[in-house]
């Protein structure tokens, strides 16, 4: 890391004419980039040169990124094979084997290209190298090809624009002889912790599975390998590793997130946040440092509610909201939890999972780095966010009831139509959470019963799901949501019948808390980015015993995340490293004083 700072030093001292001619290639025949966003130096970080290049990019105006996405070639295009590509195309594209495909792949690329500028009008761009740096096979050139040549131009252009930021920034690694060593060696961690799966074309560790637990045995072994002194796991199956303080009488620094997966899951999702603290964690001890607090770290074994009606089943337990109803659940296969715990080698008794409650007075309070699972930092081209809440959510399940009669005899003003009226229901949601910044709601189910194509429908049953920073505006949203559900139904003449089924309380970030989080992005030299998290995660649940403040890291593929695309680079992983370990410095220094 060392020689990539220092070729960064000089790149922030170096005259502006030195300082361009070093950078040169960066952005593929667009030296205007560079030269503006260098009158932003210094740059504390090679994440803040590209932020400051992006920011360049966003800047300068459709055309001006329409123009930068056609100075790219195609890949393995004319220019490849006439030897015409810049030399840093030209090492990407052969690197990635694109000199070397077979006719039947380059046949598949050209027909692609073709294809692809004829829908869009620009060449298709691809980081060649990946997320991780070390490049594509062919294959996933293909398959990503095949699947973006399906997007909507607008999210294409932004996703082009993204993987020209990648490209920059893989390049810049070269340009300053420096590798994102750490985040290296978490992304692979998590690759190799994504080969436990109950699928054997995807992903999936649900709780208390063979993959599951086998993902457990091997966080273990990575906390053990970390430097943690104590590594246990407790009733509810959380892995919990512990790095003691300078102190033996010292508070504790909890942190950490999920191991389980949804179905068919991306291998970021929750365990990035393990991987994060534990990377930390290992720095600190490979320098043989302590800190006046101890650092806590929880796998969370269950977050997502896959195996059984029931979330949160490992942090519930550490802020004793562990109901002990749910020891008696059954899977699809029907077995309880109490005896799959057993199965399992855990007790599968209340008691056993009510001792695992924490005493906040032994804690400092609860921090949770996260993938974001959403679009918002990717389009912003920022690798890092602090989020101010995780919103409340309300939601309902109802049904418009109408009268079922012939489609061709019933004249349209005399109708009763259970479904139009559902469907005027999904368009006012929108509109209303539209009018209300910061919140969200969304028609996730419409189902006509029994329904027919030459029958009016009769039945229609939907869903309802509102969401907010704060409980106040989650309410009054659902409030209009609800006053505009019965207005359609009284307009319409049908019945209505809504049904509240979950009610969760919003949980705002603790000021002290999300500001260290704030320094520790500037401490990057990147600027902050507030955003509220959408989806629930394991610092809700903590909410509600300490104290808590999350970092999002950026998604690939806009964020896509609950899919096996879900994706983040080992750069943005990097920074996340960093912005914890800051965060632990400041943390530090608050406490000595």
């Amino acid at each position: 890391m060392s020689t990539g700072i220092t070729a960064l030093d000089a790149l922030n001292t170096a005259p502006l004419a030195q300082a361009a001619a070093l950078l040169d290639g960066l952005y593929e025949h667009s030296p205007w980039i560079v030269a503006q966003a260098l009158q932003r130096r210094p740059f504390a970080s090679p994440a803040a040169l590209i932020a400051a290049c992006a920011d360049v990019v966003a800047q300068a105006g459709e055309e001006a990124q329409l123009a930068l996405i056609r100075a790219h070639p195609e890949l393995a295009g004319k220019a490849a094979l006439a030897g015409t590509l810049t030399a840093e195309s030209s090492g990407e594209q052969g690197r990635a084997g694109l000199t070397h495909c077979t006719p039947e792949e380059y046949d598949t690329l050209q027909r692609l290209n073709a294809a692809y500028r004829a829908r869009f009008g620009w060449p298709f761009i691809l980081a060649v190298r990946g997320p991780r740096g070390t490049g594509l096979t062919r294959a996933q050139i293909i398959a990503h090809f095949e699947r973006r040549l399906h997007a909507h131009p607008d999210d294409e252009r932004r996703e082009c624009l993204r993987q020209i930021h990648r490209i920059a920034e893989i390049r810049l690694h070269d340009k300053l002889g420096w590798e994102p060593a750490t985040g290296h060696a978490v992304w692979d961690r998590l690759a190799a912790l994504a080969r436990h799966s109950e699928s054997a074309d995807g992903l999936t560790a649900t709780y208390l599975s063979p993959a599951h637990r086998a993902c457990a045995a091997e966080l273990a072994a990575w906390m053990r390998e970390a430097g943690c002194d104590e590594v246990t796991h407790d009733a509810v199956g959380n892995v919990v590793g512990r790095y003691h303080a300078q102190r033996p009488v010292a508070r504790w620094l909890l942190t950490g997130s999920h191991y389980d997966t949804v179905r068919d899951a991306g291998p970021h999702d929750g365990r990035l946040g393990i991987g994060v603290a534990l990377a930390a964690v290992q720095r600190l001890h490979a320098r043989g440092q302590r800190l006046p607090f101890g650092i806590e770290i929880v796998a969370f074994a269950e977050e997502e509610g896959q195996r059984y009606a029931a979330t949160f089943l490992g942090s519930a337990a550490l802020v004793g909201a562990f109901d002990p109803a749910w020891l008696a659940l059954t899977d699809a296969a029907g077995i309880p939890m109490a005896q799959a715990m057993q199965q399992a080698g855990l007790p599968g008794t209340w008691e056993a999972i009510a001792a695992c409650q924490r005493d906040p007075r032994h804690y400092l309070g609860y921090v949770e780095v996260h993938i974001e699972q959403g679009p918002v930092l990717a389009r912003a081209h920022r690798p890092l966010g602090v989020v101010t809440s995780i919103n409340g959510s309300l939601r309902w399940l109802g049904e418009y009831g109408g009268v079922a009669c012939h489609a061709g005899t019933t004249p349209m003003g005399q109708r009763r139509d259970a479904a139009a009226g559902a469907a005027e229901l999904t368009l006012a949601v929108e509109r209303l959470a539209q009018q209300r910044p910061g919140t969200v709601a969304t028609v996730g189910i419409l189902e006509v019963p029994q329904g027919s194509i030459n029958v009016v429908p009769g039945r229609c049953r939907f869903s309802l799901d509102v969401r907010a920073p704060t409980d106040a505006a989650r309410d009054e949203l659902a409030q209009a949501v609800l006053a505009a559900a019965h207005e359609i139904a009284e307009r319409r003449g049908l019945t209505l019948a809504p049904r509240e089924t979950v009610r969760a309380s919003a949980a705002p970030s603790d000021a002290a808390w999300q500001a260290r989080w704030e320094r520790a992005v500037v401490a990057l030299g990147l600027p902050v980015l507030h955003l509220p998290s959408g989806a629930g995660h394991d610092a809700m649940m903590m909410h509600r015993l300490l104290p808590q403040a999350m970092l999002f890291v950026r998604g690939e593929h806009d964020g896509i995340s609950h899919n096996p695309l879900e994706s983040t680079t080992s750069d943005d992983i990097e920074c996340a490293v960093q912005a914890f370990e800051r965060l632990l410095h400041d943390l530090a220094a608050e406490t000595v004083a």
